[in-house]
């Protein structure tokens, strides 16, 4: 797959895997697991991203003696979501064509 194709899907993961509930790096690539790989090297620039664009907010919080930090979705984010889904649709009609037409081109 294409690395900017993958970087922004799982950023759209991201967003989906903490839409209905903040949560912590190591919980967030534990959702998407069973769904895409994603490594810390991987998330971390994703959600700082994220972060700076306005998609997530964070706070930290003390966790078995150590700051954990969460992150939230924002209006933004959701919108982003929202956006991808339409997207998404288009593409899969696209899909569709090819795998009706595909033999023939």
């Amino acid at each position: 797959m294409d690395a900017q194709l993958k970087k922004g899907l799982i950023e759209i993961c991201v967003l989906c895997s903490i839409e209905k509930e903040e949560s912590y790096g190591y919980k967030i690539i534990s959702d998407l697991a069973p769904y895409i790989e994603v490594s810390e090297s991987t998330l971390y620039p994703i959600l700082r991203r994220l972060e700076s664009s306005g998609a997530v907010t964070t706070h930290t919080e003390e966790y078995n003696g150590r700051l954990r930090k969460y992150f939230k979705i924002t209006p933004m984010g959701r919108r982003k979501i929202s956006e991808f889904k339409v997207t998404l649709r288009e593409i899969e009609k696209i899909g569709r064509f090819i795998n009706r037409h595909g033999e023939r081109m």
